[in-house]
């Protein structure tokens, strides 16, 4: 059966229209257009002489959703603003709008005229309402809703690795694009590695010692000043890879003091005991970097263009990411502390003889002007995480070291992230770009989880789902687990065997969409898809789980109506995973997907877009589900 192109965008649809079976009540045109919608044909091919008609079913109106009408309504066939108005009190409103607003906007929405001058819902109308994304979307918050006046080191940042990087990490071409993307999503932490250019004269942005073509640094700090605050006024901080000699690091001050005059934020002391908030930062942004040392150490080759094929094994293509299952953490960690050798690909970071040695090489304008400084302390990576009373600082730890540190030294990373900041990136063997588990990182409190936002996969679809908490401004505050101190000094042991705080309900009851954003013989060349959910949890390993529904036979509009309940543990940083596939004899095929932070789904009935894997949403594609905690 055809295959969907993996890098191809979803068509253009056109606009938003009704659902098929909620047909207007208004007289004349309006009901032939309802029948006709109501009774569209697909036809298929069937052999060489044959052809197959299948309609497109109505939407149907689970009985759920009737008896919330009847409840609600007090047995009237309809349902008044007041009425509404009571619905949305009990389950937690709907984006804010009133309850007048809605029922004239659904009414708008369906080209009816209210009976007897009296606005009110029908049953009908009322699932329409149901299954509007923009009047009953799955979270309960869309504006900044947490208290932002903690310094940084209590919140998960939204952070980017390599964000020049357009595709690969070894020949892909290095460009703004991504940054203004990153940006454009709500990334608040870009990363820049700074070079020489050719003539020694410039600072150029590239993966050094790779073949990707270099960007100017310039016109990436112009870019990222237009583009920092569209998203989220909270602060952008840039890290700074930084192998420059002295004279042109005093260029990077010059520029960096151009490009955001007043907008640059830098501490006059030498050292912060504490951060700021990001609320004191809005608008603001910050440099970090680690103390250079490239131009005193250069050790390493470059990659030829012949090795570049040789490092991509396998199913490692760029394309090929999206379909990996995200690794358990418990195994990474089992992993990470069998391996005894040293591990290979670090952070090109100092140990505090490097720093001692190379400060003198700094250009002091240069230096001025890092907020958050970062480097390795010399010795086994425990050592590096204990905490300085009189200074606050940035650790870097590949996803390898965090693995293996935590295998046996959990609680010590989670009291170093009380007051420091600790950033995780990818293993440098991810040449193709994609990501690994997140919440190794959240789990023991690093702010900085750095993700390689130009991917695609699994991986990267939770991060965009975590980061939809808080109104998606790109800071969502640590739970207070993850900040206490108890009184005999113990902190949170993230491998210690937890109870259950709640259950999380989910039903999913329907879907519709797929016939507007995909070809009749996208799925299947001869008949309609056969969908199928999975829903699960993406959180600590004991909450982590999948469910899948049945699969629904030639049907555009699938009817599941299955419910599955998932014990919570850590529901703080849980994150409810939902994936559509079209069951195929050979390879199913993607229908869409969503994440959702658990901690801020709205209980009861809600329509839940989704989105490619690429995670670009659909014009039309989405789910009816419903949302119960007990």
């Amino acid at each position: 059966m055809p295959k969907r192109d993996k890098g191809a965008r979803p068509r253009v649809s056109p606009p938003h229209t009704p659902p098929p079976g909620t047909e207007s009540e208004a007289e004349g045109a309006d009901d032939e257009a309802g029948a006709s919608s109501a009774a569209e044909m697909g036809t298929y091919k069937c052999c060489i002489f044959f052809t197959h008609k299948f309609a497109i079913d109505d939407t149907t109106t689970p009985e759920d959703v009737r008896t919330l009408f009847s409840r609600y309504s007090g047995g009237s066939p309809y349902m008044g603003p007041d009425d509404l108005r009571r619905y949305l009190a009990n389950w937690g409103g709907a984006g804010g709008e009133v309850a007048e607003q809605i029922v004239d906007r659904v009414l708008q929405d369906r080209s009816r005229t209210p009976r007897f001058g009296r606005p009110a819902l029908t049953v009908d109308d009322f699932m329409h309402f149901l299954f509007s994304e923009d009047l009953n979307p799955p979270l309960r918050h869309s504006k900044v809703h947490q208290d932002m006046n903690a310094p940084l080191s209590h919140y998960f940042i939204h952070t980017g690795h390599n964000s020049y990087l357009t595709g690969n990490q070894l020949s892909s071409d290095c460009s703004d694009v991504p940054i203004i993307k990153a940006l454009q999503l709500g990334v608040r932490v870009i990363e820049l590695d700074i070079w020489p250019n050719s003539s020694k004269d410039d600072i150029d942005v590239l993966h050094g010692r790779t073949l990707t073509a270099p960007v100017s640094l310039i016109k990436c700090l112009r870019s990222i000043k237009q583009y920092a605050f569209v998203a989220s006024p909270y602060p952008v901080i840039i890290t700074l890879e930084d192998h420059l000699t002295p004279d042109l690091q005093a260029k990077v001050a010059q520029m960096v003091l151009e490009v955001f005059g007043d907008m640059l934020y830098y501490p006059e002391s030498k050292h912060l005991q504490e951060f700021p908030s990001p609320e004191a930062l809005k608008g603001r942004v910050m440099l970090s970097t680690k103390p250079p040392k490239e131009y005193l150490e250069a050790k390493g080759g470059t990659i030829k263009d012949r090795e570049i094929e040789h490092q991509f094994k396998k199913g490692e293509k760029e394309e090929a990411a999206w379909g990996v299952e995200v690794p358990d953490i418990q195994d990474e960690m089992k992993v990470a502390d069998r391996n005894e050798d040293d591990i290979l690909f670090r952070e090109r970071g100092l140990d505090d003889d490097d720093e001692q040695k190379t400060c003198k090489h700094v250009a002091p304008e240069y230096k001025h002007l890092i907020t958050i400084k970062a480097g390795k302390p010399k010795g086994a990576l425990v050592d590096a995480l204990k905490n300085d009373p009189d200074k606050v600082r940035r650790l870097s730890l590949s996803e390898q070291e965090l693995a293996k540190v935590a295998s046996n030294h959990g609680p010590n990373i989670v009291s170093f992230t009380h007051r420091n900041m600790l950033r995780i990136y990818p293993k440098g063997t991810r040449f193709n770009s994609s990501n690994y588990n997140p919440f190794l990182g959240w789990v023991h409190g690093a702010q900085m989880v750095a993700f390689n936002m130009q991917g695609h996969g699994r991986a990267l679809w939770l991060m965009h789902g975590f980061f939809q908490a808080n109104g998606g401004c790109g800071y969502v505050q640590k739970p207070d687990f993850l900040m206490q101190t108890c009184p005999d000094g113990k902190v949170f042991d993230p491998k210690a065997d937890l109870p259950v705080k709640a259950t999380l309900k989910v039903k999913v009851y329907m879907g519709e969409g797929w016939h507007k954003d995909f070809k009749q013989t996208h799925f299947d060349t001869y008949s309609p898809p056969d969908f199928y959910v999975e829903v699960g949890i993406a959180g600590v390993p004991l909450d982590s789980v999948m469910r899948k529904t049945k699969a629904v036979e030639d049907n555009w509009v699938p009817v599941w109506e299955e419910e599955f309940a998932f014990p919570l543990t850590v529901p703080e940083i849980a994150v409810l995973r939902v994936e559509v596939h079209e069951q195929d004899v050979s390879e199913d095929d993607f229908g869409g997907q969503t994440a959702l932070p658990v901690e801020e789904l709205r209980p009861g009935i809600c329509a839940v877009p989704l989105f490619d894997h690429k995670g670009h949403k659909f014009n039309n594609v989405k789910l009816l589900m419903r949302f119960e905690f007990t």
